[in-house]
């Protein structure tokens, strides 16, 4: 059986999960999309499981008194205890040939130096499931050196984190395709020099 982590680093998950799945339906492929997303509520696509049935984030923020983020964390600790019965029921409904896309949420520290997710993985490889990433990356990331070299590293950070097959794709790409198109015409060099000289600008103003 052929699984597929989703994760989100920006935005636009849930767009893809909707693609991915009216892709599927017309190749005549089994796909069932999980939402590990506690926030999310409107789906353009099947749900086969919703984390939502397993705990609120809102119950969780107001019991606990903690914040969105607070609460977001909390909410994937307790998911790692009880999902694995729970997906261990589902798995007997699927077919050795069908695929499941897990729709992350999008706080990156998830996938960085909070080890949720990295377990949840572990959890998938003891049951001999094939896992991968989608990394899903905000075009504006790559309009801008700066913001280029931030989602680089995030990226990198969620790869070392996960030590999973990666694959990377830019989303949005309709709303900044001809900035993005400028920027990615610059070599290297340029965009080392431009890195040099914005530096160097910050360190006068301070």
């Amino acid at each position: 059986m052929a699984y597929s982590v989703l994760s989100l680093l920006i935005a636009a998950a849930s767009t893809y999960c909707a693609s991915l799945y009216q892709h599927c339906e017309t190749r005549g492929r089994a796909v069932h999309i999980v939402n590990l997303d506690p926030e999310a509520e409107n789906f353009d696509y099947q749900v086969a499981m919703d984390i939502k049935e397993i705990i609120s984030l809102d119950e969780v923020m107001e019991e606990r008194k903690l914040g969105p983020n607070g609460a977001l964390i909390y909410c994937m600790e307790h998911l790692k205890e009880s999902l694995d019965d729970r997906l261990k029921e589902e798995l007997d409904n699927f077919t050795d040939d069908d695929y499941i896309v897990f729709d992350c949420p999008g706080q990156i520290e998830l996938f960085t130096y909070v080890p949720v997710f990295k377990n949840f993985v572990e959890q998938l490889k003891r049951k001999n499931i094939n896992v991968y990433v989608v990394c899903l990356l905000d075009s504006q990331f790559m309009t801008d050196v700066a913001k280029f070299m931030s989602g680089c590293m995030a990226s990198l950070s969620a790869m070392v984190q996960l030590e999973l097959p990666h694959v990377n794709i830019l989303s949005k790409m309709d709303l900044k395709y001809h900035s993005l198109f400028l920027f990615l015409v610059m070599d290297l060099p340029n965009i080392s020099e431009y890195v040099k000289s914005e530096t160097q600008n910050k360190e006068r103003k301070t």
